[in-house]
């Protein structure tokens, strides 16, 4: 997977949100705010090819949660960004 380019992660209030200048394949409509962690993840990832494990090690390399936790979560977040058309598989 790959985050699509020409997505920029910006700082709204407490929490993050995603804008694209000219990019036709994201659906706004679906606003995807995103807290910290996802922030986190999003930048780790902006500029390279992933899979879910690797969001999997960073989250239990930065935070005290468990693998099965982790996946879970970044198997939920993979899917909200793929819904909102803002990675490409």
């Amino acid at each position: 997977m790959r985050i699509l380019d020409g997505l920029v992660l910006r700082p709204l209030g407490g929490e993050f949100i995603v804008t694209g200048d000219g990019i036709s394949r994201v659906d706004f409509s679906k606003v995807v705010s995103m807290n910290a962690t996802a922030a986190y993840l999003w930048n780790s990832l902006q500029g390279k090819d992933f899979g879910l494990e690797d969001l999997v090690t960073l989250l239990t390399d930065r935070y005290d949660v468990t693998e099965a936790q982790a996946r879970t979560d970044a198997q939920a977040l993979i899917a909200s960004w793929l819904d909102a058309g803002m990675i490409c598989e």
